[in-house]
């Protein structure tokens, strides 16, 4: 059994939160009883890269971790945005880590088999926008030889490459997972489809979670591409013209859609960049649901929860997973919320 499943994913907990804000809360298992006919569920395929690259500063000499956290264009998998660290490693607090050595652009970084070049600071002493030196197959293979998993230090035990995919990850564009897919079995899938609730995925680079820093941390979520196949948008507009919801699994599918739909609420397919955050003054246009892990106020994800439930709803909400001992972080427990706004006279629960 997986480091991950070790977190015993059997006693999973599950928070409901209803467009007129009923709560109450089930095994994580109940998820496949949830939804209706009609009802469309959408989820994030992007499988984890080994983000986090191990080596030295080469002009200094001295240790450092890199941590990639976005894209700088995904048709080019050799130029990456990045984090560095100094010494230390995942068992210290990411906000404790130490600083790396100071970095200018041409700086090169030995990173096990590779070698990075930075190409400038970005506002930041630890974040920087680099390539690496190689073609596209040589560079993908010496992260998948020499990367692991970004992790962080609430779990201490390292991390696996595959306990970081969840069970439809398939393309590796992901930098950190998409976790809320972790709530995911093929006992659930199946029993959505014998009850008509459609299923269908997209792929979003889920970019870093924490950078360390709070001033950093107001930046993200960075610039992340996605790509939503025509069956997907396809399935999301017919479910919408057929008053359907649209059940978001985590905070990428609700960018990645939102970013996609138009103002008549359409998606259409192709690749996109889901920039900027989503907040309370956003108007969700395309999606009615959300499933997610349980986020901390100031974190970038419980932000995107404010346009699904107001301030005062979202904090009787924590008081209580707090209260009834609801596991935060990746691999913890979930939360459904509907948006508050979304009242289909034929669904007006989440059941």
């Amino acid at each position: 059994m997986s480091s991950a499943d070790r977190l015993d994913r059997a006693s999973a907990k599950l928070l409901i939160v209803d467009a007129r804000g009923k709560v109450r809360d089930v095994p994580r298992s109940a998820l496949a009883s949830l939804f209706s006919r009609g009802d469309l569920v959408v989820a994030n395929d992007a499988a984890t890269l080994p983000a986090s690259l191990r080596g030295a500063h080469v002009a200094s000499g001295e240790p450092l971790e890199v941590r990639l956290a976005t894209w700088v264009s995904v048709g080019d998998p050799t130029r990456f945005v990045a984090l560095a660290f100094g010494a230390g490693d995942h068992r210290t607090r990411t906000e404790d880590r130490a600083a790396p050595p100071p970095l200018a652009p041409g700086d090169r970084l030995a990173l096990g088999p590779l070698v990075a070049v930075i190409e400038r600071l970005l506002g930041h002493p630890r974040l920087v926008a680099l390539h690496f030196l190689g073609e596209r197959a040589s560079v993908l293979g010496g992260i998948a030889r020499h990367g692991r998993p970004i992790q962080y230090a609430h779990v201490a035990e390292p991390l696996a490459l595959w306990d970081v995919w969840t069970r439809i990850a398939a393309h590796p564009v992901a930098f950190e997972p998409p976790s809320a897919g972790f709530a995911l079995d093929w006992r659930t899938l199946g029993a959505w489809r014998r009850r008509g609730i459609g299923f269908a995925t997209l792929t979003h680079a889920a970019g870093i979670s924490s950078t360390g820093d709070l001033a950093l941390d107001q930046r993200l979520p960075f610039d992340e591409p996605y790509c939503i196949p025509e069956g997907t948008a396809a399935a999301v507009n017919q479910a919408k013209s057929d008053g359907g919801r649209i059940i978001a699994i985590g905070t990428t599918v609700v960018r990645a859609l939102e970013s996609a739909g138009g103002t008549d609420s359409r998606v259409g397919a192709g690749n996109g960049i889901a920039s900027g955050r989503i907040g309370r003054e956003t108007r969700l246009r395309v999606v009615d649901a959300i499933l997610t892990g349980v986020h901390q106020a100031g974190e970038s994800h419980f932000e995107l929860l404010q346009a699904f439930a107001d301030d005062a709803l979202l904090s009787d909400i924590s008081v209580l997973a707090m209260s009834r001992g609801y596991r935060t972080h990746e691999f913890g427990d979930a939360m459904l919320i509907e948006h508050k706004l979304s009242r289909h006279p034929e669904h007006q629960e989440l059941s």
